[in-house]
């Protein structure tokens, strides 16, 4: 008897362990495929804005002046510049830099996950997002997601899961989502909600931690401080970066429901710059260009379009990666990847779509089914969520921007893929199974599906 309780004991300690080394030895295989792909024959061509950080990057180690259109936040091309620096300049140097971060992403998002549901959970979650080859791609381009997302997940981290030297860790805290902000425009509306964080409930009454939130505001300050001196001094005003009315305009203007098809954002990004010279200038233009759109074609018109597009481009399934595979330019393939053999790129697409609609249906669930909103972190998924979502409606829309919601996809993913296999009553503690909110979740998933695989349907792509 004392032998099969040591060999069950064995075989569940070992369980995990099986289960990390498989999962690491196929995000190193898809890795290798992807960089394999990128470099078959010859190197990828830079797409859209990889152009231009690359440009600036080279421009800015070779001591060359730097005109700043505050189009596009800076820290990506330091980030390049100084990649290029120390290994040389060749995209491989940042690419593996990259792709050393996204897998810290990952990790991040089991120890965050783990503050809201069991390992178990944290681990499928974690797995979910590390597995999907549109997400591993990200960390090959030059764009600046893994940076900033790795930036954002940090912060979080540090407020949620860390709990020794609080006013350190708040700083250091307020420093990382400073750089999340250098990186994209994202949190432009969004950071001030992090000092909520800060309001704790101690012995039955809110306390607020003012000295470590004044910390993380010095922390914000200080990474961000030179980009806004210089926004002051070059504009007038204390600015990072600004493309809102440009990208409001150009969401107006764009119909299509997937990326690369009659695109209107490259074809327009010209004339906005030379419009005016300073932000300010190009931003009162483009407004007006906008209430002019709206005033012609009429609120409700306007409205119906966007709800129309919009979601459709966000959640699409031919993610950047399958767009760049080759097909035929009025599915919207770019051909970038030069795929020599015949069957590769399918099977990509094919491993792309699936693992894209898994994650959709199993989020849809997941966040169906949660009963835990009260935790910090559920609160800012809410918030995050909610806020992207409405962000969307009117700006311009790529695929790509999917790819900052996915942790917190993956990690409800996660949660409901937990509850199917395991099916523990701790997982019921986490998520609340009813009729009810079963038929919610299929709602959900139906609706996310379709916005996935129906936009070439309803557009007639390549009729």
């Amino acid at each position: 008897m004392q032998q099969i309780v040591a060999s069950t004991g064995r075989r569940e300690h070992l369980a995990p362990l099986a289960c990390f080394v498989a999962v690491a030895l196929i995000w190193l295989l898809v890795n290798l495929l992807l960089l394999w792909i990128y470099y078959d024959q010859a190197p990828k061509p830079l797409i859209g804005d990889e152009f231009d950080y690359n440009r600036r990057a080279l421009a800015l180690l070779a001591g060359e002046p730097v005109p700043e259109s505050f189009i596009w936040p800076p820290a990506q091309t330091w980030f390049i510049a100084a990649v290029y620096f120390l290994f040389g300049t060749h995209v491989l140097g940042v690419q593996l830099v990259q792709i050393g971060l996204l897998a810290l992403c990952a990790a991040l998002i089991v120890r965050l996950w783990r503050t809201l549901d069991g390992a178990h959970a944290a681990a499928l979650g974690g797995a979910l997002f590390l597995l999907n080859p549109s997400n591993l791609a990200y960390a090959h381009w030059l764009w600046p997601e893994v940076t900033h997302l790795a930036c954002l997940l940090g912060a979080l981290a540090l407020l949620l899961t860390a709990h020794r030297f609080p006013l350190a860790r708040a700083f250091a805290a307020g420093l990382l989502l400073g750089l999340a902000i250098l990186f994209k425009s994202l949190l432009g509306a969004f950071w001030p909600l992090f000092f909520l964080f800060f309001l704790h409930r101690d012995q039955g009454r809110w306390r607020y931690a003012g000295s470590a939130a004044a910390l993380f505001a010095t922390g914000m300050l200080l990474a961000t401080a030179p980009a806004l001196w210089k926004g002051q001094v070059e504009t007038g005003r204390p600015i990072i970066a600004d493309s809102s009315m440009y990208n409001l305009y150009i969401g107006l203007i764009d119909s299509s429901r997937s990326d690369y098809i009659n695109e209107a954002g490259a074809p327009a990004l010209k004339a906005f710059l030379d419009s005016a010279p300073t932000p300010q200038q190009r931003n009162a233009i483009y407004l007006d260009k906008s209430k002019a759109l709206v005033a012609e074609r009429g609120i409700g018109d306007v409205l119906a379009d966007q709800f129309g597009a919009q979601y459709f481009r966000l959640f699409n399934a031919k993610t950047l990666l399958v767009s760049q595979l080759p097909g035929t330019a009025c599915a919207g393939r770019l051909g970038a990847y030069a795929v020599a053999t015949p069957m590769l790129s399918p099977a990509i697409a094919l491993a792309s779509y699936a693992a894209h609609a898994g994650t959709l249906v199993l989020a849809a669930f997941g966040l169906a089914l949660w009963r835990r909103w009260r935790q910090p972190l559920a609160l800012f998924a809410a918030a995050f969520l909610l806020y992207q979502i409405a962000l969307y409606a009117g700006l311009h829309i790529m695929q790509r921007y999917l790819f900052q919601m996915m942790p917190l996809l993956c990690g409800f993913a996660g949660s409901a893929l937990a509850l199917v296999i395991h099916r523990s009553d701790a997982q019921r503690n986490v998520l609340c199974v009813t009729k009810t909110r079963l038929a919610a979740g299929a709602a959900l998933a139906a609706i996310l599906l379709a916005l996935a695989f129906l936009g070439p349907v309803l557009d007639g792509n390549c009729r």
